[in-house]
């Protein structure tokens, strides 16, 4: 495909600036060229209606704002994945490596795996393997019957011999006696002995057929592995500074040490490895979603979406080495406010952009200006979090045994919380509850997703406040306390369907999460007494 049928032209309007540095795609609000990119690529796809169908069942595209060697600045575009069964379509970038083409090793093995699941299933299937399974179970069965019918008999004939004993003292009739004991006790042993032979011999055939069938999963399993290292080997990704490494070589200084399944054919990789290879000088990058959501997780059609952390996280890390990448992370605009105190323990009212604990960063925490604040405390900690983005009441302890006390009552559930939550839609019901089992999206971090199979079970009640301008102000009730659990009641098809505003995980970026910690009630660690403390807030 021609370079000219991949790079868009853009002309920059009056007033139009560039981006200044490449924006961070884990944490961005798409730049205007971008929303005016994304929006001629949506008309692209409008031209293609045989694709309709495919796209409305979810896909992530992507755009790119390049400048060319000529000086021309553009964008490219991209899918996720491949569309229409192919990787190749006129206006988007190529793939990295195309494994779809006929001939290639990539299809070559995955003909040969196809063959020996063929096998396998035609031997799981056959007559051979029921007859011989059936073959067992009857026999067991039938074991089982005769061998308890011999110890009946063999015991009524004990009784029998025990009567007579007990009459007699005829010393050859006792004799006779005791041989039809050793007789009878014996042709059980041969009974049972025989009926074990029988039972071994047919499941010595059906082991036979299966250690085929084992076989066969085995080489299966060792060819996969081979092929997808093979794979993951000729996705050779590039940066800014025109270094070059493989998917196996990128993964293995990760947890995971080996790429996971799709790795390398996300939107992001493929727009700035086409970019590197074309000397063209990447600006900015948006991606965005189209169709239904999938199940579990939050995508709304036409929302800006950060990269994926789980196949995309190790990847651009390397890619965007040698860019002046943007970093735009939350910081908290004042320090907490100090509401109630005593020699125990504190509350206070944490700033939306604030971290509630340490972490990687060097961004200021509650934890740190508690223990600022409180020098003199045998320990400061704090007693249960809030996420950075959120705003409102947390409770710090000032000794170990009275933070042990206050998690034995959060781990219990006996604490009673309630949020404020400004929410983008109208919720119809005035009240009602929410009952999603979570759990953690590792290919999309720090996101969480509705798992009705492994998920934690989360429930939340809710009572609307006002209705005001298509938007809805909600209580919030939670009755477990399960990550992001507001966040995906709220915006999930099967929840409330009606994102928090400024959620940019899961609904869209705004200029600050509307989720607000106004109450907590709980039992003092050291008077016994119920306390409980309020923080109204009005978004």
């Amino acid at each position: 495909m021609e370079l000219s049928e991949i790079f868009h032209r853009v002309i920059l309007a009056d007033g139009e600036a560039l981006p200044e540095r490449m924006n961070n795609p884990f944490d961005y609000e798409p730049h205007p060229l971008c929303l005016r990119a994304s929006a001629e690529v949506c008309a692209l796809l409008a031209q293609h209606p045989e694709w309709s169908e495919e796209i409305s069942k979810g896909k992530m595209f992507g755009v790119l704002i390049v400048r060319n060697r000529a000086g021309e600045v553009g964008y490219l575009s991209a899918f996720s994945g491949n569309l229409a069964g192919r990787n190749v379509h006129a206006g988007f970038v190529p793939p990295v490596y195309d494994m779809l083409q006929p001939g290639e090793h990539f299809r070559q093995g995955e003909a040969e795996i196809s063959a020996i699941n063929r096998r396998i299933e035609g031997l799981e299937r056959s007559a051979t393997l029921s007859a011989l399974k059936a073959r067992v179970a009857e026999s067991v069965a039938r074991a089982w019957v005769e061998i308890d019918e011999a110890k009946r008999a063999l015991k009524e004939k004990k009784a029998l011999r025990d009567a007579e004993r007990a009459t007699t003292t005829d010393v050859a009739r006792l004799e006779t006696l005791t041989r039809e004991s050793q007789f009878q006790k014996a042709e059980l042993a041969r009974l049972k002995r025989w009926w074990r032979e029988e039972i071994e011999r047919i499941d010595d055939e059906l082991e036979t057929y299966q250690n085929e069938i084992e076989t066969l999963r085995a080489e299966r399993k060792c060819r996969s592995e081979e092929l997808q290292t093979w794979l993951f080997e000729q996705f050779e990704m590039l940066n800014a500074r025109g270094e070059k490494r493989n998917l196996c070589e990128i993964f293995a200084s990760t947890p995971q040490r080996v790429p996971p399944a799709g790795a390398g054919e996300c939107a992001a990789p493929k727009l700035l490895q086409y970019a590197y290879l074309n000397g063209m000088q990447p600006l900015a990058m948006a991606e965005f979603w189209q169709g239904r959501s999938p199940r579990g997780e939050v995508r709304h059609h036409g929302a800006f979406y950060p990269s994926c952390q789980g196949k995309c996280g190790p990847i651009l890390g390397f890619m965007l080495q040698g860019l002046d990448v943007e970093r735009r992370d939350a910081v908290a605009t004042s320090e907490p406010t100090l509401i109630y105190e005593d020699e125990w323990m504190a509350v206070v009212v944490k700033p939306e952009g604030m971290l509630s604990v340490e972490g990687r960063s060097e961004k200021r925490s509650v934890e740190r200006w508690a223990r600022e604040r409180f020098a003199d405390a045998e320990r400061v900690m704090v007693a249960h979090r809030l996420d950075m983005a959120t705003s409102g009441l947390l409770v710090i302890a000032k000794s170990l045994d009275v933070y042990r006390s206050l998690q034995g009552e959060f781990n219990a559930c006996r604490v009673e919380k309630r949020y404020i939550a400004l929410l983008e839609g109208v919720v119809e019901d005035d009240l009602g509850r929410v009952k999603l089992p979570l759990s953690a999206d590792y290919a999309h971090r720090p996101c969480q997703k509705v798992d009705f199979e492994k998920g934690r079970r989360a429930v939340t009640e809710y009572r609307v406040l006002e209705r005001r301008g298509g938007r809805t102000l909600v209580e919030f009730r939670p009755l477990t306390g399960r990550t992001h659990q507001l966040r995906l009641h709220a915006a999930h098809a099967e929840g409330l369907a009606a994102p928090i505003v400024g959620d940019a995980l899961y609904g869209a970026r705004d200029v600050r999460l509307c989720l607000h910690a106004a109450y907590i009630a709980f039992v003092h660690p050291k008077t016994g007494q119920m306390v409980a403390f309020e923080n109204l807030f009005d978004f």
